[in-house]
């Protein structure tokens, strides 16, 4: 390596990426059921009472849509693009026979996960609140999970804006083990790279960004927020099995993920497994 590569090398690790907090704007709160009128105000209440954080510090202007309001995902769009709202709170398989059926989210919350531009909070049903399966209260623990952490200021400002402030917000990144062994056997074929010193450089580096961008996070949302405590989660392992761990471990009560991705219309990364499986907990689909 020639000097210029050395002192290139040594800026580039010197560069961080300071977090910038964004301040969400909340007016208007769509709560979309499926429901007869008294079943979905009793749901209304349970979603009042997940966001009553928000509903203090907020003045929310809501709209409950029930079942007789729309009957496709073209007519629930309208609704949605005539008022805008900043928010929708739905649950999954709106309109099946089966609506706990756990091996998707039906065709209406895959379509607003893709195609609206607000976050879509997607909730328990309301058949498990009645069975007592879980309890919407406000978020204690949230936690924001991404396939890169690093640079990602609207999904840290958003789970920021959803916690309860006396509440703790896991910053989580996990970098994924298989696509990094595979580039160090790669590396192991190459003569003129040292591989053991390859291995641990390498993995170093790849967490030392997200550890450095999370305490920027931390200094941030501190000014902004004193009481809310802000915790690391960085590691290497399996995405989705060491993402639900984590999940399970911490009794998250809110999951935030990114699903928009510019490249494809099916949900982005590890949200939509995630999104499937994890019907008990509350995710915030950004």
């Amino acid at each position: 390596m020639t000097n210029i590569d050395q002192f290139e090398s040594v800026f580039k690790s010197a560069d961080k990426t300071p977090f910038k907090l964004e301040k969400p704007t909340l007016k208007t709160v769509f709560v979309v059921t499926d429901l007869p009128t008294d079943e979905a105000n009793t749901y209304h209440t349970a979603v009042g009472s997940f966001l009553e954080c928000l509903t203090r510090e907020c003045d929310l202007t809501w709209r409950l849509i029930t079942a007789g309001q729309y009957d496709d995902v073209a007519q629930l769009l309208q609704l949605i693009e005539a008022e805008s709202p900043d928010l929708i709170c739905t649950y999954r398989n709106l309109h099946l026979a089966i609506p706990d059926f756990p091996y998707s989210l039906g065709v209406f919350v895959d379509v607003l996960t893709q195609v609206v531009t607000m976050p879509v909070l997607l909730l328990p049903s309301p058949r498990m609140l009645r069975d007592g399966k879980v309890e919407l209260r406000s978020p204690e623990v949230v936690m924001a999970v991404t396939d890169h952490l690093t640079g990602d200021h609207h999904l840290v400002s958003q789970a920021a804006f959803f916690a309860n402030p006396a509440g703790r917000l896991f910053l989580t990144h996990v970098e994924d083990e298989i696509t990094y062994h595979r580039y160090i056997q790669t590396i192991g074929k190459i003569p003129e790279i040292d591989t053991d010193f390859a291995r641990e450089a390498i993995l170093e580096q790849l967490l030392k960004e997200p550890h450095d961008y999370i305490r920027s996070c931390r200094e941030v949302l501190k000014e902004a927020d004193p009481n809310l405590m802000i915790e690391e989660l960085v590691t290497a392992g399996h995405r989705l099995s060491d993402y639900k761990r984590l999940i399970s471990e911490h009794n998250v009560s809110l999951l935030v993920m990114n699903t928009k991705d510019d490249e494809q219309l099916a949900m982005h990364g590890v949200a939509y497994p995630l999104a499937v499986e994890l019907r008990e907990t509350p995710l915030l689909l950004l």
